[in-house]
């Protein structure tokens, strides 16, 4: 038997559900989507610390944080995940400059 599209292996009654379920799984991709950008946005911050590169990190947080508080307005992510992801970026930001500071 050949697999069925999403929208014929509801389990919906009603055609409220089926609509309900056809946005659920319109909402769910959009927000894997979403999520994704953010954690790429994320590693991108992180490489940037690892590399040593604080100008290239702080650039780099500059960009992310508008794109983490956006989904967080979205209700993609919850805001205390945000602040947290944004917090560790930023202390590890704030640690890799004053090594390098040392360092010189």
């Amino acid at each position: 038997m050949p697999a069925a599209s999403t929208a014929e292996q509801t389990l919906a009654n009603t055609k409220s559900a089926e609509k309900a379920a056809k946005q659920a799984e319109k909402h769910r991709a959009r927000n894997v989507a979403l999520r994704s950008r953010m954690r790429t946005a994320m590693r991108r911050v992180n490489d940037a610390i690892v590399a040593g590169d604080a100008e290239q990190a702080r650039q780099r947080y500059q960009a992310a944080v508008p794109l983490i508080d956006t989904l967080v307005n979205k209700q993609v992510v919850h805001r205390n995940k945000a602040d947290r992801h944004k917090s560790r970026l930023a202390a590890r930001i704030k640690a890799l400059g004053s090594a390098q500071s040392v360092r010189s």
